[in-house]
């Protein structure tokens, strides 16, 4: 087997990334932190931007073991549904979906190609907006919930290649993305929003990674990860 896995990480700059980056780096991956500002700088939203990413992770490590898809963005401009603008939407489905499913379709057909040394596996980071109605980011929460059809379609059509595919959905996550409403986000939680009565922390959706990278979940195939301190929890 080779001595060290290779891990791409989009959105690798900031918040979850860095930290999803950083931990694998800690276990032991060699980790290609792909962003805009990165180097080689991609925005998964541009065909040629995903190819140069791939190209660049095969010139200098050989092979891929992990893809997290962890880059998105939201808009520009929290707006109400009925007020939603055409741009916006392509904007953020662009990047957040478009993005996602096609860096799914290269780095899957890169990996179906490789020797099977190293079990592969394609984490999808997606979010609590998947399932959630947040009516003034309304192109937000399409996006998401359309990166949970991703995976449930990469998983169903890559199993046979051995190459399992899963998604996380952080809930309320402590970074640059919630600065804006984090004390009205703070205050709902401490009312009952979350069972677990904190905001969440980039480690919490890290360590998800971890134990999916590590083998465990491999018979799991297109499993779906909540970190939320059990926002997805029905309670009466």
């Amino acid at each position: 087997m080779n001595a060290q896995k290779t891990a791409v990480v989009t959105g690798a700059s900031r918040g979850i990334g860095l930290c999803i980056a950083d931990s694998l780096e800690n276990a032991g991956y060699a980790v290609v932190r792909a962003s805009r500002s990165g180097d080689p700088p991609c925005d998964i939203g541009e065909a040629s931007d995903r190819e140069r990413l791939l190209k660049y992770v095969l010139n200098k490590h050989g092979r891929v073991d992990l893809l997290v898809n962890n880059a998105g963005i939201a808009p520009a401009v929290r707006a109400d549904l009925l007020e939603t603008t055409l741009n916006s939407f392509r904007t953020v489905l662009r990047t957040n979906l478009e993005g996602t499913f096609f860096m799914c379709q290269l780095f899957a057909d890169q990996m179906r190609k490789q020797p099977r040394e190293n079990p592969c596996r394609i984490i999808n980071i997606s979010s609590i907006s998947a399932y959630t109605s947040s009516t003034k980011r309304g192109e937000y929460c399409v996006s998401k919930a359309g990166v949970s059809m991703v995976t449930q379609l990469f998983a169903d059509r890559l199993a046979e290649y051995g190459i399992g595919v899963f998604e996380i959905r952080p809930g309320i996550i402590e970074t640059d993305m919630i600065a804006k409403a984090k004390d009205d986000y703070e205050r709902r939680i401490v009312n009952g929003l979350t069972p677990v009565k904190r905001l969440g922390q980039p480690q919490d959706v890290a360590d998800i990674v971890l134990a999916i990278a590590s083998g465990a979940f491999d018979f799991a195939t297109g499993q779906v990860f909540n970190a939320d301190g059990g926002f997805h929890l029905r309670r009466l």
